[in-house]
């Protein structure tokens, strides 16, 4: 059988269990707003585990990370830890917090807690979505390298066809679709991800020595280096990576979702750390591939691997791994963007609209985003240029926003208690924050540093302008009431 044949037998196999799981968790998760977006905040420590990391290990984790240490090298570490990384801060100073509250969005919870502007939720519910929706189209762009390169099929129709199928099973079943497919996917993602880096290493005979001295002979021994003198750019990519990460709305979605604040830690915790040991493996995978040929498009270097260095079966079991890690990350940014939208951006504008609507509007833009994600990733350019922008945008403009809202508080000695705002940042501050953050973010004139940059400036226009504005915030606050 060839590998071709294969691959679409496997991934009608797996596709069709993934739509038998949601049509039996369908009926739950439409009950309510809730259990569509955080299935009513019920969900163990297996499931959040596994949900998580299944979604941390996307097909960018596989492909897009192979092809940037292809093209990269070494220095492209800095991003890995960065973004990879932040899961566990994320884990260690967010969750826990997020844990203890029934939020269905991040930007609900800083309007809440910290703003309390509808204005400043939908435009940090924009932000935050464009990341998901960057995200879904990158899987689908991945599957449709994947296809090109092992059987010759036009990229575009499996782009298309992969969109529809996580589309259609993510309707169904919101937020339980996406954690108990997440279950099965985890699952194969850590067996036959470890098989994997096994076999991979082997053509460097697993030596990390050996792996340098090749670079050197096909002369590419910088890629073997972090780099002198470029510190700053170093530390640039890290903090592009993390900041994305911790206004990711499918991380605080699942500490939502999760039973407790303990149960929301810990799985992010264990996933993030498995993670970043997986993802900087795959990196280095990529510098493998490229002592054995250096005429390779980035995002085609494990494709080609796939096809002409491995076995049949191996390249198969590697196919559902991607397959696996692609379609959970797609399902969950994709759940992820709708709940986004209709909670943050049409639900504060519509305070009537019932449980029964809420759910159809997200069904609604699930549709509709995982059309529009699926012609994104067929024009975009390469896997990971897909969404590192839009990391920098809604992290440049959410994290100042999300830090100086939760330390600059209004009594330093009450914890946040959902209800009660507690944070001296007024509504005019966090917009202008927001704004100018996610836009200087995107000025090339501000040089590779331009993340650093916007969000030290997001920051103190964040203070100063909060600061002029209390008076008249307090006086409309009073007036309200």
């Amino acid at each position: 059988m060839s590998l071709g044949t294969l691959l679409w037998l496997l991934t009608i196999l797996l596709c069709g269990a993934f739509l038998v799981i949601s049509w039996k968790v369908k009926d739950t998760a439409s009950s309510s707003f809730s259990n569509y977006a955080i299935g009513g905040k019920s969900f163990p420590m297996y499931l959040i585990f596994f949900t998580q990391f299944a979604t941390i290990m996307g097909v960018g984790n596989f492909v897009g990370h192979a092809g940037k240490g292809y093209s990269v090298g070494l220095p492209w570490m800095a991003f890995i830890l960065g973004e990879q990384g932040s899961k566990i801060i994320f884990a260690l100073f967010f969750a826990g917090l997020a844990g203890r509250f029934t939020y269905n969005t991040f930007p609900e919870m800083v309007d809440d807690l910290i703003t309390r502007d509808r204005i400043t939720r939908a435009l940090g519910g924009i932000l935050a979505s464009m990341i998901m929706i960057a995200w879904v189209g990158g899987q689908g762009k991945a599957f449709g390298n994947i296809f090109n390169i092992v059987t010759g099929a036009n990229p575009i129709p499996i782009i298309l066809f992969f969109s529809g199928v996580f589309i259609l099973y993510t309707t169904l079943g919101g937020i339980y679709s996406v954690v108990w497919t997440d279950l099965l996917q985890g699952v194969l993602v850590v067996l036959f991800g470890t098989a994997f880096y096994i076999y991979a290493f082997s053509p460097v005979n697993w030596s990390m020595a050996e792996l340098g001295g090749r670079l050197a002979e096909i002369g590419k021994a910088e890629l073997w280096t972090m780099g002198s003198g470029n510190t700053l750019e170093l530390i640039t990519k890290f903090v592009t990576g993390c900041v994305g990460i911790l206004v990711a709305q499918i991380y605080w979605q699942r500490c939502f979702s999760a039973k407790d604040g303990k149960t929301a830690r810990n799985g992010l915790l264990y996933s993030g750390i498995i993670a970043i040991i997986m993802v900087m493996l795959t990196a280095l995978i990529g510098m493998v591939i490229l002592t054995l040929n250096q005429g390779l498009k980035p995002d085609d270097a494990m494709p080609w691997f796939m096809l002409n260095y491995v076995p049949v079966g191996i390249s198969a079991m590697i196919f559902v791994l991607i397959l696996a890690a692609g379609m959970s990350s797609a399902d969950s940014n994709l759940n992820s963007a709708s709940i986004l939208i209709v909670n943050d951006l049409i639900k504060p504008f519509n305070k009537e609209a019932t449980d029964v609507q809420l759910v159809k509007y997200a069904k609604g833009l699930t549709i509709v985003i995982g059309i529009f994600a699926a012609l994104a990733a067929i024009y975009a350019s390469s896997i990971i240029d897909l969404f590192s922008r839009a990391y920098a945008m809604a992290g440049g403009g959410l994290v100042p926003l999300l830090l100086v809202g939760l330390l600059w508080k209004e009594r330093t000695n009450e914890a946040f208690e959902m209800g009660k705002k507690n944070s001296k940042v007024t509504p005019w501050g966090a917009r202008v924050g927001i704004v100018t953050g996610s836009v200087l973010t995107q000025v090339t004139a501000l040089g590779p540093n331009r993340m650093l940059i916007a969000l030290v400036i997001s920051a103190v226009l964040i203070v100063v302008v909060s600061g002029f504005t209390r008076n008249k915030n307090k006086i409309e606050e009073g007036e309200a009431v």
